[in-house]
């Protein structure tokens, strides 16, 4: 008996954060436009806990998007803009020596934009390994080491990383190991016509659309504990583990994909896709998470995790072909 009402607490919980998620979405959609599935999968990532690389050429409406969640899901937001010159201490703060009215000094720490709940890092590959790896690090371990001191990072804690894909002067290409940091890569393309002639019209006239709030902070925590909690079927977690292992240069890769890869994704990147499923889910109103879920995931969870060998991209694959050949073996 207890069972069963545990399910059926479970079932009411799932359907009244769909129901929230409903007005998140409609509230966003009234400042952003034409970009559905980039909406759509940064709250996936947000609603699973992880952080969001989101790459595209510029003015496509990517800061917007950062200045509107953090309306919209209650939270607090900062921007940082990368340059080649920003150092650690910019982003995570740094000590000061002061001096008080009795001549005493005493270090005092200013925390740097890290100290928020939504961090939009802006073309992050502009700024130096030492400054990116410093951000990448608080992103892992969500705490910051200051002064022989560690502090804890706000609860939740999110970062919106830009990367722009056309090839820059100046630029600094993210490893592979802190890729692997990153839930979801999401590519932004440019608006459909009908998008942008709304864009046009809404965003030049004498009053803009603001978003409402429709969540806190809190709320996405609790919305994050849930998520965690959905039962997944065997036969998706099959999936997963076979898209997963299928996309790696080893014996249990497939054919096809194994003599184009140098390198595939590792276990966090199931651990990704098991988690953004089930968030999928939820944000489309269901219960529980189908293989529809993972064929629709399966690129921004794996396409930042893998890499093509020098023989492929001289013939001209693409790592959304090797991504495809695993999709059709799954379904």
């Amino acid at each position: 008996m207890g069972e069963v009402s545990d399910t059926d607490s479970l079932l009411s919980e799932i359907e009244a954060l769909g129901a929230r998620l409903q007005k998140a979405r409609q509230s966003i959609g009234r400042v952003i436009f034409g970009q559905e599935e980039v909406v759509e999968q940064t709250l996936i990532t947000l609603l699973s806990g992880g952080h969001v690389l989101l790459v595209g050429v510029p003015g496509l409406g990517k800061t917007r998007l950062v200045e509107t969640l953090g309306t919209v899901m209650g939270l607090e937001e900062r921007r940082v803009q990368f340059t080649p010159d920003l150092m650690p201490a910019d982003i995570l703060g740094s000590e000061v020596l002061e001096e008080d009215s009795h001549g005493k000094r005493a270090f005092r720490f200013l925390p740097g934009p890290i100290f928020c709940q939504l961090l939009m890092a802006d073309e992050i590959n502009r700024a130096s390994p030492r400054t990116q790896s410093a951000l990448l690090q608080a992103m892992q371990e969500r705490k910051v080491a200051i002064g022989g001191q560690i502090l804890p990072l706000p609860e939740p804690f999110h970062v919106l990383a830009t990367q722009n894909p056309i090839e820059q002067e100046g630029t600094y290409p993210l490893p592979e190991a802190q890729l692997d940091r990153f839930l979801l890569e999401i590519e932004v393309h440019y608006p459909d016509a009908a998008a942008e002639r709304a864009m046009l019209l809404a965003t030049t006239g004498a009053a803009e659309a603001k978003p409402a709030p429709a969540m806190t902070g809190r709320e996405l925590i609790a919305a994050q504990q849930l998520i965690r909690r959905i039962p997944v079927g065997e036969q998706v977690v099959d999936a997963i583990l076979k898209l997963v292992r299928g996309a790696r240069p080893t014996e249990e890769g497939l054919p096809e994909v194994r003599q184009n890869l140098a390198w595939g994704p590792g276990p966090r990147a199931a651990q990704a896709l098991m988690l953004a499923t089930r968030a999928r889910a939820v944000l489309d109103g269901r219960l529980a998470p189908s293989l529809d879920d993972v064929l629709a995931l399966a690129e921004p969870v794996l396409r930042h995790r893998m890499a093509l060998s020098f023989a492929a991209r001289a013939d001209g694959v693409k790592v959304a072909d090797v991504i495809g050949a695993l999709k059709a073996s799954i379904g």
